[in-house]
């Protein structure tokens, strides 16, 4: 077993490393590589570098072809939805293009959730957005940004899975992931606006009311405030 994780975390981070090569563009498609190369590169078994071309070849970053080897995709062949791919976006000088992207998508989607989630939404979950807008600016105000994180990938996260939307629940750990990356990224101010503090307990409010509108409006007001952050940034 501890062979195996040894294993998985070494494919993993070759993954990583190459994935942000070809993010970056400082791999491209007319540079081919084989495995021998990935090997004598990195120090590791042909396993390994097999794990993390074919972990590559499924987020379409390359493709492995006979007597090529492994060939970098453009940005067209990505599979830019999976949530490890937003990670290392966000970790690569593609960053500024990925929160943009990612900005754009949320301001689409999650006030209509939010919508969503105040018409169908159990009580439990009512309750719940409640007690995580309270963490949030518990946590907030005090200045915990890693514990702050946590609330706030839980909250938007139950917005979206309990939308009643299976579309907008699916979006939940790419939410998670670019949440998280503001915050590893030094994206974050030290303590978080007073109006983004409000407008997530207004969302709650207008959840546990059953507004659907009102959680729009609410949920429009904090992805405002998002897209504003980074385009100061």
């Amino acid at each position: 077993m501890a062979g195996d994780a040894r294993s998985a975390a070494l494919h993993q981070g070759v993954a990583r490393e190459l994935g942000i090569e070809i993010i970056d563009r400082t791999w491209a498609g007319e540079r081919p590589r084989t495995l021998e190369d990935v090997q004598d590169r990195f120090g590791v078994s042909r396993t390994v570098a097999r794990e993390a071309s074919r972990q590559l070849e499924a987020m379409g970053l390359l493709r492995i072809l006979r007597r090529r080897g492994l060939v970098p995709q453009p940005p067209e062949s990505w599979n830019v939805l999976d949530p490890l791919l937003i990670d290392w976006r966000l970790h690569s000088a593609d960053r500024e293009q990925q929160l943009r992207s990612l900005t754009h998508l949320r301001m689409a989607i999650e006030p209509a959730a939010a919508a969503n989630t105040a018409a169908h939404a159990t009580i439990h979950v009512r309750a719940q957005l409640l007690a995580l807008a309270s963490e949030l600016r518990r946590t907030g105000e005090a200045g915990d940004l890693g514990t702050f994180m946590e609330h706030d990938i839980a909250f938007h996260s139950l917005l979206l899975t309990s939308s009643g939307n299976e579309m907008f629940a699916a979006l939940s750990g790419l939410v998670a992931a670019v949440l998280q990356g503001r915050t590893e990224l030094d994206l974050m101010p030290a303590h978080p606006k007073q109006e983004a503090l409000a407008a997530h307990e207004a969302v709650a409010d207008a959840v546990f009311r059953g507004d659907p509108a009102a959680a729009r409006a609410a949920m429009e007001v904090i992805l405002a405030e998002v897209r504003e952050a980074i385009a100061e940034d």
